[in-house]
């Protein structure tokens, strides 16, 4: 999770992307508790590889960890040297059981994962391979490829992002055989160079497929993400008590954070709101609006709005980053 986050932009300007927060809970939390939901054994140590982001966030990152009842630890990735470098980062805690993932996904799925397997890569079946890395399988079901972004169909199972590897030790010399080697495409090292020199010496690779694939890649896809998260999550309480509504009507599913006030306005659905804030004589739809923020007299949909922002007297699709205001 070390990338700058630049198509999610003004937000990943004061927010690391995987600590944006969808529902009410950072990406990145929300993708630890769902990994934690499908695997038979508890997480021993959850391992982030981060850029600069600061001592603040590298804290709350730990915390997420403790709360699963594991150990927080960060490794940095100081340069873009694609995705076998950034997990390569990680080289202490490559070590037993591994599973890697990419903080900008998260997934529905009911299955629990055999980690009995030597390796599975979590699929989602998609309309268009086109636009995705994907894997073929032989007829027993075992992987035996990797395309990306295949001109003619050859499956459709996508890529999303999550790896489990039985023998953590093993993944740590073959990406380490990539750098030795200086095995690069497209001016990075690639985990699938790996992965496919893993099944060359015979390693069994599954799928696990995932019933949804939800992206967080962009301001679109997150508000997205955000819909769906609050229709799988409706039966939860996602309400605060302490939400103060004036006049007002929530359409559910809604998260609505602590001391939140709704007042003369129409909220929902589809919509989070942070802590703190205030929403007056407004009608919000399908939007995510964060912690302390203040919106008067705005029709607002399809949007994400920071923390700290005050707007007023809009009526729009936006992408508002923090500490902004626009009257």
């Amino acid at each position: 999770m070390a990338g700058k986050g630049k198509r999610m932009r003004p937000h990943t300007i004061t927010t690391p992307k995987p600590l944006i927060k969808i529902a009410g809970k950072p990406i990145v939390q929300r993708l630890v508790e769902d990994i934690v939901r499908v695997t038979t054994e508890p997480i021993d140590e959850i391992a982030y590889v981060i850029g600069d982001f600061g001592e603040e966030v590298e804290n709350q990152l730990k915390t997420i960890a403790e709360n699963l009842s594991a150990k927080g630890t960060i490794y940095y990735q100081k340069e873009a040297l694609g995705t076998a470098h950034a997990v390569m980062c990680a080289e202490p805690s490559l070590k037993e059981r591994v599973i890697v993932a990419f903080a900008d996904t998260l997934f529905k799925a009911d299955f629990k994962m055999d980690e009995e397997k030597e390796g599975i890569i979590w699929t989602h079946h998609v309309k268009d391979p086109s636009d995705f890395g994907v894997v073929t399988k032989n007829t027993d079901g075992i992987i035996n490829g990797f395309v990306e972004k295949p001109g003619k169909f050859v499956s459709d199972e996508a890529i999303i992002g999550i790896y489990y590897f039985r023998d953590g030790a093993y993944l740590k010399d073959e990406l380490q055989y990539l750098m030795n080697n200086n095995i690069i495409k497209g001016g990075e090292y690639q985990l699938t160079d790996a992965l496919q020199n893993m099944m060359n010496k015979g390693t069994k690779f599954y799928t696990g497929a995932v019933d949804e694939w939800l992206d967080c890649g962009n301001k679109n896809a997150t508000v997205y993400t955000n819909q769906r998260i609050l229709e799988i999550n409706n039966i939860e309480k996602q309400i605060a008590d302490t939400v103060q509504k004036h006049n007002s009507i929530i359409i559910e599913p809604c998260y609505i954070g602590e001391n939140a006030v709704i007042k003369n306005s129409i909220v929902g659905p589809h919509v989070s709101i942070g802590s703190e804030t205030r929403i007056e004589n407004s009608i919000i739809t399908n939007s995510i609006i964060q912690s302390n923020s203040l919106l008067e007299n705005t029709n607002m949909d399809n949007s994400m709005v920071g923390n700290y922002v005050k707007y007023m007297g809009r009526v729009a699709d936006v992408s508002i980053g923090d500490f902004t205001q626009l009257s």
